[in-house]
């Protein structure tokens, strides 16, 4: 560990403010430090995925090469470093009174864990202190309550309006470009054989991170999933551009009509179209205006290549979502990560660990998200989430599942789409109404059915897809609060169609899965 002398300001920068254009980095100041270190607190707070460790910590350590080399006063400390410390305030105490420093700054964390806990840690030192924004989200912190309520629903669309508007994205004379919104309509198209020929392959990089795993395993981290000496995620800014570039060029065409659809017949099956830019965005490698600009100038610049639906599909996922998800966030925390309105107790199936399950959606969606810490949204949502929700899942175990498994999941952005979005745990504050599906939405998305064990199209035979009783029982589960919701009359009325006796047979059958998830 280097020796640092005269330091009269020590900077913290966490995992995921790797941020090269902060203003913090304009200036070279010799008496400042910037300390960027790896700890056990982060790389166990939940079974992370090996490859979400292998890629923060690699792109930590190239943001503090980057910083060094730009002349500024950096210590990075590995794993085997930090191992004596308890957590992250009892390495910044050690430091601060190490070097006697006058000043610590830190940026305003995202999690709401951590930034409790900084706060909590500046309260309990005479040093002077400061906390300073991440200069990342397009909406302002502070104005965070202007756009949100506490426990209200907000209508995400109403919100991405706004947003098109202050920050005048594809807007013309105070108007959206194209005359419309959104383009919802057309982008949820399905593949067909002759698409999945012209699936493009995805950019996949190549970082070493052999000494990451070995530090992993010699301080006894424990993590799930496949990993490799080399890493495909992007870990620097040049990496993060060089994957939007790539995108634009390649996927972005296709992106918006096929950002709903799944296959397991493609050997690109799991990248499709997606950008996959959300680790190098989150971890702030690449900004989302950047991201954003890019792809409208893509747009403008492609000849009719890639038409308005495409990149606006795109641009709501970033201007839209992205920055919703975030303020539901934080306007309702500590409160949401308890929140638990239709009673998920069910623990976590085994196979959500090893894709060992008879479901092809689910083994596809899970054995992909173990071989590459990743699963797009639908996936997400439609295929694992739903399952969660109509299984009646415990949300402390389903989020900490998500926060693990994913290269991209922070709890500022994994929370809402796990419990307010997938689970429906939030009584409504972000979803209309439960996203809860049976086979049939499945067998409509994706090619996933036709090689399945399982029937789609039967609901109690002995071969029947599990997701068919398993919905029908969630409607008879949730009825009373499910029938004064307008977004539910028409399965509530099918419901109510049915006799008794095909009732009660549909009943049994979800009863005897439930009864042994594990084997399903």
């Amino acid at each position: 560990m280097k020796n640092h002398k005269n330091i009269k300001s020590l900077r913290l920068v966490l995992g995921d403010q790797l941020n090269i254009d902060h203003s913090w980095y304009q200036q070279k100041d010799p008496e400042v430090l910037y300390l960027i270190a790896e700890i056990k607190q982060e790389a166990s707070y939940v079974a992370h995925h090996i490859q979400k460790v292998c890629a923060f910590f690699a792109a930590m350590e190239q943001f503090a090469n980057t910083l060094a080399a730009q002349g500024h006063q950096v210590r990075y400390l590995t794993l085997d470093d930090t191992a004596n410390f308890k957590d992250l305030p009892d390495l910044l105490r050690h430091t601060v009174d190490e070097l006697s420093c006058e000043h610590f700054e830190y940026q305003r964390p995202d999690e709401y864990r951590l930034r409790e806990q900084m706060l909590a840690f500046c309260s309990g030192i005479t040093t002077q202190n400061k906390e300073v924004d991440s200069e990342h989200f397009l909406l302002p912190f502070e104005e965070i309550g202007d756009y949100f309520t506490p426990q209200k629903h907000v209508r995400m669309e109403t919100f991405y309006r706004k947003m098109r508007r202050r920050f005048k994205v594809l807007m013309e004379d105070n108007e959206p470009t194209g005359g419309r919104w959104n383009f919802d309509a057309e982008n949820r198209q399905t593949f067909k054989q002759a698409d999945l020929k012209s699936i493009p392959t995805p950019l996949c990089f190549i970082n070493d991170v052999r000494d990451i795993v070995n530090r992993l395993a010699r301080n006894e981290i424990q993590t799930i999933g496949e990993t490799a000496s080399s890493l495909l995620w992007p870990i620097s800014q040049e990496q993060g551009r060089e994957l939007l570039a790539y995108f634009c060029q390649h996927q972005l065409p296709s992106f918006g009509r096929f950002q709903d659809a799944m296959t397991c017949n493609s050997e690109h099956q799991w990248s499709l179209y997606h950008s996959r830019l959300s680790f190098a965005i989150n971890a702030k490698l690449i900004g989302p205006i950047e991201v954003i600009d890019t792809a409208i100038k893509a747009f403008h610049e492609s000849d009719g290549e890639i038409n308005l639906a495409q990149v606006e599909g795109f641009v709501r996922q970033i201007l839209g979502w992205r920055e919703y998800v975030r303020g539901m966030y934080w306007v309702n925390m500590p409160n949401y990560a308890i929140q638990n309105e239709l009673n998920g107790s069910r623990p976590l199936p085994k196979w959500f660990w090893t894709g060992d399950t008879k479901m092809q959606c689910m083994r596809g969606a899970i054995t992909q998200s173990l071989d590459y810490a990743y699963a797009h949204h639908i996936q997400r949502l439609m295929i694992t989430g739903n399952f969660a929700l109509l299984a009646g899942i415990k949300p402390d175990e389903v989020d900490q599942w998500y926060l693990g498994i994913y290269v991209d999941a922070i709890e500022w952005v994994e929370l809402p789409n796990t419990r307010g979005m997938a689970l429906f745990a939030d009584g409504g504050w972000i979803a209309t109404k439960p996203y809860a599906a049976s086979g049939n939405y499945v067998n409509k998305m994706s090619d996933y059915c036709k090689s399945c064990e399982y029937s789609v199209k039967n609901k109690t035979e002995d071969n029947a897809c599990p997701l068919n009783s398993l919905y029908w029982n969630f409607i008879d589960r949730h009825y009373n609060k499910l029938k004064q919701n307008p977004r539910m009359a028409f399965p509530i009325k099918n419901w109510e169609k049915k006799n008794d006796t095909e009732k009660q047979e549909i009943l049994s059958k979800a009863q005897a899965i439930l009864s042994d998830l594990d084997t399903v």
